[in-house]
């Protein structure tokens, strides 16, 4: 049986540094509010002129090198995000223009906080049938741009960074390495709790002066359905993934969650009687990247030493659309 493996990882963050005290001096909120309801305490967040992609090809290149392979041997590039460079085209296409590598094949995956296992699952499929070699799975976000940093966007503002991370995917005959399971869902009818309405395309014109006076182009969250949600989902997608694949929690080394908000992560953990250091976390430092959090998360716990030869990992996220899922890996 032929597996993929993950190659090689990198990550990338813009250097600026935004903290709780930056943003309570744009809006009525403090450190310690947002620190209570979320863990984060800062994010980064790109400057003007940096394109999603540019944060892509950063992360890319590093994830590459990683993998000891040359951008040119990259022959399928995944990329998600929910702040492409443009509404079209994909940004994959922007980011393999960026590696200067021949033309291959690039697609664009928009599911928001699952989209990075989203992509991990495609990316998966497509070397398991021997078409592809080097897949390259990227998530990227530049949230900083698109967000709502008054009053009445203070909800959604604050949780927000700006990052990118990546991997590269490809073929392994070991069959008790790599992604050994993913099991992804959705559910439409609730996705007007967490969404921008900016590109609604039943109206003509999609966007008026009245929209912008209104504010409706930044993004809207119904936070208390999100959260409860959140946590109901995550939590039958652990159970569902260890019941099918006759695993219980002891085999599992670290569970890398989508980093989202640090309250719902710990209450999933206290719902499945988890140890709550199982699950792992970053969004203290950079909020939620929403498709770049788990490869972020992933390469910092790598290259901090923690993951070993045959250790089991346990991915899981939850996010709009609602989508969710999960993934084993084994490294």
């Amino acid at each position: 049986m032929v597996r993929s493996v993950i190659k090689g990882l990198g990550s990338y963050v813009p250097p600026k540094v935004v903290t709780n005290d930056d943003l309570a001096g744009l809006m009525d909120t403090s450190h310690e509010w947002i620190l209570t309801r979320t863990g984060i305490e800062e994010r980064h967040f790109a400057e003007e002129g940096v394109y999603c992609s540019d944060l892509a090809l950063e992360a890319s290149r590093r994830a590459i090198a990683d993998a000891g392979i040359t951008a040119g041997d990259v022959d399928f590039i995944i990329l998600a995000t929910l702040s492409p460079d443009h509404h079209f085209p994909g940004t994959g296409c922007g980011l393999q223009d960026k590696l200067e590598i021949p033309p291959v094949a690039c697609l664009d995956v928009r599911n928001q906080c699952t989209g990075f296992l989203y992509s991990l699952t495609v990316g998966d499929a497509l070397v398991r049938t021997g078409a592809y070699q080097n897949v390259l799975v990227v998530g990227a976000e530049v949230h900083s741009s698109g967000l709502d940093f008054t009053n009445q966007g203070r909800d959604v503002a604050v949780l927000f960074g700006d990052g990118a991370g990546a991997v590269v995917l490809s073929p392994s005959p070991d069959p008790d390495r790599g992604l050994l399971y993913s099991k992804l869902y959705a559910e439409g009818k609730h996705a007007k709790a967490l969404c921008a309405n900016v590109w609604d395309i039943s109206r003509k014109p999609y966007l008026t002066k009245e929209d912008l006076d209104q504010r409706r182009h930044f993004p809207s969250m119904d936070g208390k359905t999100v959260f409860k949600h959140a946590v109901t989902r995550l939590v039958e997608t652990v159970k569902n993934t260890l019941e099918t694949q006759g695993i219980s929690r002891e085999d599992i080394k670290y569970v890398i969650p989508h980093q989202a908000n640090m309250r719902i992560n710990q209450i999933v953990a206290d719902r499945l009687g988890w140890p709550r250091e199982m699950f792992l976390h970053n969004m203290q430092r950079y909020g939620n990247t929403t498709a770049a959090s788990i490869p972020l998360l992933l390469d910092e716990t790598y290259r901090n030493g923690m993951i070993s030869k045959g250790d089991l990992l346990l991915v899981i996220a939850f996010g709009a659309g609602f989508t969710w899922g999960s993934a084993l890996y084994r490294w």
